[in-house]
């Protein structure tokens, strides 16, 4: 006797239906298993950001203030599997936060600068300058080498354009305190932090945006239903992105639809994260910690 000729129609569909929905949830699941954590040898660390060419970390130090110029801010580089190479590679600034890389340039947001390195010779190469920038965090390059820096407490994005030209690029409190940044072809991913209520509270947390990079309109991810004071964001190469919570000290996971999970739980003050697919890699700073975490995604 044939079984399945004998199921109605309705519930085969039923049935193949929930199976392929189990499916999916197994096939998204995420499971991360840590591949190791420094002692706490940083200084206020925000931003980690790999060099695959020389196949380094490299991590900012705000150090003491995040506002204040102390002149004490650096920039350390460390190995991938967490060891410290030259805690004080870079010196001379007062306190850096995002990063990004454009060739053999690394480029580090001080406060209201944009700090060109030279990635080669340790040096710093220029000092662009942005006089009504507050708090410049998060940076990110497209794919002709200009360098947005998004301004959390005024609602701002500047472009370092091919020019050499450092000027507000887009200023629009739809941004709700834009923190870190991805770029992805035409469009810019936002995580924003909420609206601030008092210092860095937030009666509203942010979620994800979407910005075009062609005419400069804003959007929310999905529904743009809140889900945290967000830090840093990258992709999972799957279309969808890993996201720090820094108040609550999580790490996300958000569809491309706006659907929002909790992976990990980790401590206040997760900050920049940086994901190196190519090695099933995710590098997490704990500020408050002085410390970096790696989580192998399995």
């Amino acid at each position: 006797m044939n079984i399945i000729s004998k199921i109605p129609h309705y519930l085969f569909t039923i049935l193949w239906a929930t199976i392929f929905s189990m499916s999916s949830v197994q096939a998204n699941e995420i499971n991360l298993e840590k591949a190791w954590e420094t002692e706490a040898i940083f200084k206020l660390p925000e931003s980690v950001i790999y060099d695959e060419k020389r196949q380094v970390l490299y991590v900012s130090n705000i150090n003491e203030d995040g506002f204040k110029r102390l002149g004490n801010g650096f920039i350390s580089k460390v190995s991938l599997d967490g060891e410290m190479i030259e805690k004080n590679w870079i010196l001379g600034m007062d306190a850096p936060k995002g990063l990004t890389i454009v060739g053999d340039k690394l480029y580090a947001t001080d406060i209201n600068s944009l700090i060109e390195i030279d990635i080669e010779n340790g040096e710093i190469l220029n000092r662009f300058i942005a006089p009504a920038a507050i708090h410049l965090n998060d940076v990110a390059a497209d794919d002709k080498g200009q360098v947005y820096a998004a301004d959390t407490l005024t609602d701002s994005i500047y472009r370092l354009n091919s020019l050499g030209l450092f000027s507000l690029w887009l200023n629009s409190s739809a941004l709700e305190a834009p923190n870190g940044l991805y770029i992805e072809g035409k469009k810019m991913i936002v995580a924003s932090w909420g609206f601030p209520t008092d210092g860095f509270n937030t009666e509203v947390p942010g979620h994800l945006k979407i910005v075009s990079l062609i005419d400069k309109s804003i959007k929310p991810l999905g529904s743009g239903k809140p889900v945290g004071n967000l830090d840093g964001v990258e992709p999972d190469g799957k279309g969808d992105y890993y996201v720090t919570d820094w108040i609550n000290g999580k790490l996300l996971h958000i569809r491309s639809n706006g659907d929002s999970k909790i992976i990990m739980d980790l401590s206040a003050g997760a900050a920049d994260l940086e994901v190196i697919l190519e090695k099933n890699l995710i590098i997490i700073p704990i500020m408050m910690e002085n410390k970096l975490v790696a989580y192998k995604i399995n």
